[in-house]
């Protein structure tokens, strides 16, 4: 049974109590912990819309609805892993060096400590310092990364960090493994015909939405797997993957994109994979019409979480066959 849990509607009503993400238990305490949501309010990195920093609140609002049991995936979080909400990290707004610096450090805490850390964004400019503090202990990682944007840019005004470009620094700065990773759901109109080839040489496996609706969800998730392979693996997921129509909420919204339910087919199929950390980016809760972005953004937290709790069931089955 897991040590931290959610408090239940019979202890107290959902509409009541402190906003964690599905009612866990806010602490910082990382004894007896497999998981962690961390919110990282940042949205300094943003090139066209602002307010990201308030993505994680209005995430955890909407959570308070999902419930333990995962019928999709027929397994009970809480009996099979423990998890906690750890709060927000610090920021200084305006100076995403010393911002990501700050990130980096708190995130090395838990990493350290074997805690999977899931994050809840702000923009996707977040992602490079969670990177860092996974490469610490786990080396460079393989990445499966849902966005309508390859985020692979070299520059915005002559600088090099902001939400556009995470991933070029990141295999710049050697976090990632580019022949084990994979990027999913780029779509949109571009400056050049040659738009995803800077991922392309930068290793990554790109596979762009016309694609996707060419070959379809199912081969699309074994494609994912192949790359990954036994690969230690972070996973990104930009709401703005998801079609506005679902989704939104967000900064840089691209029509023709995944359906909330494909969305969740997708993070669900990504079972049997060695997670090391995840986070879900650039929930805009100023246009979210009726949540409806921060929705699907936490249950796709949700079914992240389920994706730890079948990894340590299925260790734990294992162990009790040696």
């Amino acid at each position: 049974m897991a040590t931290y849990k959610p408090i239940t509607p019979q202890e107290l009503p959902k509409f009541a109590g402190i906003k964690t993400f599905m009612r866990l238990p806010h602490t910082r305490t990382l004894a007896d912990v497999d998981f962690a949501i961390v919110g990282i309010p940042w949205d300094g990195g943003t090139s066209y819309r602002t307010g990201q920093r308030s993505g994680p609140d209005a995430v955890r609002k909407v959570s308070v609805t999902l419930r333990p049991y995962n019928l999709a995936q027929d397994i009970d979080l809480f009996d099979a892993c423990s998890g906690v909400d750890y709060g927000d990290l610090a920021v200084i707004p305006g100076y995403i060096e010393d911002t990501y610096r700050m990130i980096e450090a708190e995130l090395d805490s838990l990493v350290q400590c074997g805690v999977i850390p899931i994050a809840i964004g702000g923009d996707h400019s977040i992602t490079l310092p969670e990177l860092r503090a996974i490469a610490k202990k786990q080396g460079p990682v393989a990445l499966i990364h849902f966005d309508s944007h390859t985020d692979t840019n070299v520059q915005y005004f002559g600088k090099p960090y902001y939400h556009g470009s995470p991933f070029r620094r990141a295999v710049e700065e050697n976090l990632l493994q580019p022949n084990h990773s994979v990027q999913i759901g780029m779509r949109g109109s571009v400056y050049s015909k040659d738009a995803y080839e800077d991922s392309k040489t930068l290793g990554f496996d790109v596979i762009p939405m016309v694609e996707v609706r060419e070959i379809g969800l199912g081969p699309l998730l074994q494609r994912i797997q192949n790359r990954v392979g036994e690969a230690k693996v972070f996973v990104t997921f930009d709401i703005d993957v998801v079609d506005p129509a679902f989704a939104p909420g967000t900064g840089t919204p691209e029509v023709g994109g995944f359906t909330s339910g494909e969305a969740i087919e997708l993070a669900r199929g990504l079972k049997g994979l060695n997670f090391v950390g995840f986070d879900v980016v650039e929930v805009l809760p100023d246009l979210d019409v009726a949540d409806l972005a921060a929705l699907v953004a936490a249950n796709i937290v949700y079914e992240f979480i389920a994706l730890i709790a079948i990894g340590k069931k299925r260790a734990a089955e294992t162990l009790g066959r040696v």
